[in-house]
């Protein structure tokens, strides 16, 4: 295995090359080049290799060759926080730290390869160093958001059996009221200045900590990391990933969608608690030898933001399209970003319109990238391809996507069906290995050949896929089938709509029709009610299919989002609905 990375990172930046020489051509060359670097992998289940792990094969690769010179001197790891605070460590010095942690893992809090531990914490440092830990000592790593209530820790602590608990002081005592109903935790690591009653001291032990570790041998296949990801009924499922699945599975997208290099420094905005997080600021960055730039928010902010790209070298930005939304709402103009080459985006569709706007005032475009928990990117613009406005990009390798219906049959260009991966006869390698502890909602992830998403979309003739909406999410109003991003991005073209979320409304007569929350732009906010509710349905009636224009419009101060800028339609649609 060993020899295998040594001569394989060097392969990829060989391959892969720079910019101009991979994306001279047509966009055949394009895609062929990338199908040929990732079939050396994906082409059968031998050549994937069987022994993986990211820190030792990976990272303390990078390590070697920055210690022979053969790398930029960008930082492995920059963090800055609000306070002037700020942190920079080479491979070297995050290969020496996260051994450190490891120790700590495997003496001090007593846990083996296989155990599961959950780590909530914001933004910190030790996040990563924890991270990187785990996959040194084959332990699982399950990553939560801060916002997490202690019913949500209990049910993630009794769910995966984890052994140990690794939070700070904010969260310590949701954690200690939850104690008794946890049979399997064994231990409590806190992450802060002061100690705790109970808790093993995080700081303590890694000021005495020994730096002499010898990663374990970890199999490709050997889980990795677990990821909760909600559906549209029931509690949280446990998605599992193995060491290679994404360790090796965003070498394509952090080279061709984030188009990233070791000469880049990458800032994705997502919060810890959200699998972004594992994409954007750790996987696909670090196997391209790239920096990880963290700026710990305690809340998003545009102007802050904004003055962070201005301010540092930032060559590369992640962040959802509704804060992408806010960011040009705030205006950008007055700022410089002399850095700032290239935007990714997911989560959520990307307006058009915000798109278009985030390009005059930035000179950059945004690529607009899908996939979700259970898998890698999906679907991309990738650098180098014409950009279609409102679409996902096309399949990124080693991925065969599709447009199915609800048994599985590949539909034609044009029709709306569920986006889905084909994983028969070959399952791909960076797809999720199972629904931890639920065999049956493994098995009806898959219909006929295909992992169905549970996303809607439509295939073009140019291979193109367009997003039309959840399964839960499409709104079906007297037969007709709406999807809410359609009617978002009617209505964002509006200079009235500063933000607007779409969901079903309950109606005696349809079933259920249209309704659009709106967050008004200020020089609308005086504007009569009842006369703009109607120029903006007579709007959406002339930019798109008149059935689609929402009957009900409702005027908020602003919209329910996650920690990541994520609006929560599922919220909304349950306000509507009178349901909990």
């Amino acid at each position: 295995m060993r020899t295998f990375i040594k001569s394989w990172i060097p392969q990829c930046l060989r391959i892969l090359g720079s910019p101009c020489r991979l994306f001279h051509g047509s966009n055949r060359l394009f895609t062929s080049q990338i199908i040929s670097y990732y079939d050396s992998i994906n082409q059968c289940k031998k050549e994937l290799p069987e022994y993986f792990n990211f820190a030792s094969d990976v990272l303390d690769e990078w390590s070697r060759l920055e210690k022979d010179g053969r790398l930029t001197a960008n930082p492995a790891f920059w963090w800055v926080n609000d306070e002037g605070e700020e942190v920079k460590w080479s491979f070297e010095e995050f290969g020496f730290l996260s051994r450190k942690a490891a120790n700590i893992l495997s003496e001090a809090c007593g846990l083996q390869r296989g155990d599961r531990v959950i780590v909530v914490l914001p933004r910190v440092p030790e996040w990563w160093l924890l991270y990187v830990a785990c996959m040194r000592t084959g332990i699982v790593f399950i990553s939560g958001t801060s916002q997490l209530t202690s019913k949500d820790i209990l049910y993630r602590l009794q769910t995966s059996k984890a052994k140990c608990i690794i939070t700070n002081d904010t969260l310590a005592p949701a954690v200690e009221s939850v104690i008794p109903d946890c049979q399997f935790l064994k231990s409590k690591l806190i992450v802060a200045k002061g100690s705790r009653d109970g808790w093993l001291n995080f700081k303590e032990l890694f000021a005495v900590a020994s730096a002499d570790h010898k990663c374990v041998k970890t199999r490709s296949q050997d889980p990795m990391m677990i990821g909760f990801t909600s559906g549209s009924t029931g509690f949280p499922k446990m998605v599992v990933h193995s060491h290679s699945s994404y360790g090796i599975g965003f070498a394509t997208s952090g080279r061709h969608w984030m188009n990233l290099t070791p000469s880049d420094i990458m800032w994705n905005t997502s919060d810890t608690g959200w699998v972004k997080s594992s994409w954007s600021s750790v996987f696909a960055p670090w196997i391209c030898g790239s920096c990880v730039f963290v700026h710990n928010m305690p809340q998003f902010k545009p102007e802050v933001i904004a003055e962070t790209l201005s301010r540092y070298p930032i060559t590369t930005f992640c962040t959802v399209p509704t804060a992408y939304g806010m960011l040009v709402q705030h205006g950008l103009s007055r700022y410089k970003f002399m850095s700032l080459k290239h935007c990714v985006t997911g989560g959520e569709p990307l307006n058009p319109e915000v798109m278009a706007k985030w390009k005059i005032q930035t000179g950059v475009d945004i690529h607009e990238g899908y996939g979700q928990t259970e898998t890698v990117t999906i679907c991309a613009n990738m650098k180098g391809m014409k950009i279609k406005p409102g679409s996902l990009g096309k399949p990124v390798p080693p991925y065969d996507v599709q447009i199915v219906d609800d048994h599985g049959a590949i539909l034609p260009a044009g029709e709306e069906g569920n986006i889905a991966v084909r994983v028969k006869p070959m399952r791909p390698f960076c797809m999720f290995s199972e629904y931890l502890c639920n065999p049956e909602k493994t098995a009806a992830s898959v219909r006929g050949n295909f992992y169905v998403t549970g996303d809607r979309g439509i295939m073009c003739e140019e291979g193109y896929v367009w997003f039309v909406g959840r399964a839960d999410d499409v709104i079906n109003s007297s037969g007709y089938r709406i999807g809410p991003f359609e009617v978002e991005s009617a209505l964002m073209q509006h200079p009235a709509v500063s933000e607007v979320a779409v969901v079903s409304s309950p109606d005696p007569v349809r079933g259920e029709v249209v309704k659009a929350f709106i967050v008004l732009a200020p020089a609308y906010v005086s504007h009569d009610a009842e006369k703009l509710t109607h120029e903006l349905q007579q709007y959406v009636k002339k930019v798109t299919a008149p059935y689609k224009y929402p009957r009900k419009v409702e005027f908020v101060q602003d919209l329910p989002k996650t920690t990541t800028g994520k609006i929560k339609r599922k919220v909304l649609r349950n306000k509507e609905w009178g349901r909990v």
